[in-house]
């Protein structure tokens, strides 16, 4: 091939990336210098080797075509490559630089799980109560023994396992801010406290927790300005008592995260806030509309027999201006009298009455060699190995119509949907 042969089809390759449709629903507004005052820079999107891997493990076909046809293409960021806690498949989980990371591979949308601390201060933890598994609280002793259950060893004489329990409100914000983020996890067996936060499943990794910046939610508001990406911060649910300390009704708590985009400034469009309480979404709808038709209700459906209930709510819901419901991905997927991966009664359910549907979470099941855990169990029979996070979403995407996908490791899915013009 010719130098111009090879120019003329560079040329054509990046064409065919720009004309790909945007679809209203993930089409970037054009206010990004209104929301962090022209400080947009432009990333240059890398996925590294794990999305090639998992095409070349698919079998040869249509799907393996698509995604192979595309290897040489330049990537753009796309909001349906959500960041799930940031990119905690190899980087502690909501922590600055795993968000950096999920920015660095593309997501156009990056989430903060929000809880409060003994002072009433927002910040991003995936839960109010799990400081003594994804933080090094337990190796500060000045912060340890603020833990609302102080470490206790295993005991192999009894079977007792080794527990422990700290909470972001048993301690102030200033003290929040003393932690290191790191891997999610725990040893059962340990009876030491640097023991006990050992326990990393061994398909993940523990070579970047040597940082895990915590982060409030102002600060991950301000770096998701910086980088121009959209925001979804989950309201989690409190495991103390509410109203906290008397006042800090559940009303509040919700108020106050939607106050801490509108203090900074942040367009409401470019904000997705999340809950499992539905009351938490109607709040919003009705007091802070223009945050609450963009909000996402998380379905809150942990085994098949969750599933009937869940239909029967959708009327109601929507007939009361819920636009985004969210499932695990188990719930919109099942097999049909073949065996093969098809929409489930919920998908079905849900599109008829014009919901947009995200689901959660890609890459959070290890290798999928042993049938994919929790996030699969409606398909266990058809989870083989690492290709069926390509084969299940592409079921979701053409088939269930998502518009978005939480993913522990944004790459794979910033790939697949620059291939399949997902923007």
């Amino acid at each position: 091939m010719t130098f111009a042969m090879r120019g003329q089809c560079l040329a054509l390759a990046v064409l065919a990336v720009f004309s790909w449709p945007l679809t209203k629903a993930h089409a970037y507004d054009g206010n990004a210098e209104a929301n962090n005052g022209g400080n947009h820079p432009t990333l240059n999107v890398q996925v590294g080797p794990r999305p090639y891997y998992l095409a070349d493990q698919l079998s040869d076909g249509p799907l393996k075509s698509r995604l192979k046809a595309c290897t040489e293409r330049p990537l753009w960021k796309t909001r349906f490559s959500i960041s799930h806690r940031g990119a905690p498949l190899q980087f502690p989980e909501h922590t600055k630089e795993g968000y950096e990371a999920a920015a660095r591979m593309g997501a156009g949308i990056i989430e903060c799980d929000v809880t409060f601390t003994k002072d009433r201060e927002l910040v991003c933890r995936h839960d109010q109560c799990d400081l003594h598994t994804s933080t090094n609280i337990l190796t500060i002793p000045n912060l340890a023994a603020k833990c609302s259950e102080p470490f206790s060893p295993a005991d192999p004489a009894t079977g007792k396992s080794a527990s422990a329990r700290c909470c972001t409100s048993d301690i102030t914000l200033a003290e929040f801010k003393q932690l290191k983020g790191k891997m999610d996890g725990y040893n059962p067996k340990a009876t030491t406290a640097e023991e006990y936060q050992k326990g990393t499943p061994d398909w993940r990794t523990e070579a970047y927790d040597a940082t895990g910046t915590v982060m409030t939610l102002k600060e991950h508001i301000a770096l998701m300005k910086k980088l121009d990406v959209d925001m979804t911060p989950e309201l989690k649910a409190a495991q103390v008592a509410m109203p906290f300390q008397g006042d800090f009704t559940q009303e509040k708590y919700a108020q106050k995260m939607i106050d801490e985009y509108k203090h900074a400034g942040v367009l409401p469009n470019r904000v997705w806030a999340q809950s499992f309480n539905i009351n938490d979404i109607y709040y919003w709808l009705r007091n802070e509309p223009a945050f609450g038709q963009q909000a996402v209700f998380l379905v809150p459906v942990d085994v098949p027999g969750d599933v009937p209930a869940a239909i029967a709510a959708l009327p109601h819901m929507r007939a009361n201006g819920v636009r985004i419901v969210a499932p695990p991905i188990w719930a919109l997927i099942a097999l049909d009298s073949r065996g093969n991966i098809v929409p489930s009664d919920y998908a079905l359910a849900a599109r008829r009455l014009g919901f947009d549907i995200i689901s959660w979470s890609l890459e959070r099941s290890g290798p999928l060699t042993d049938g994919g855990g929790y996030y699969f169990q409606s398909v266990t029979p058809a989870i083989k190995g690492p290709a069926d996070y390509y084969r299940v979403l592409d079921v979701l995407t053409s088939q269930v119509g998502i518009i978005g996908m939480f993913s522990d490791w944004p790459a794979t899915t910033t790939y697949f949907a620059n291939c399949m013009g997902k923007f």
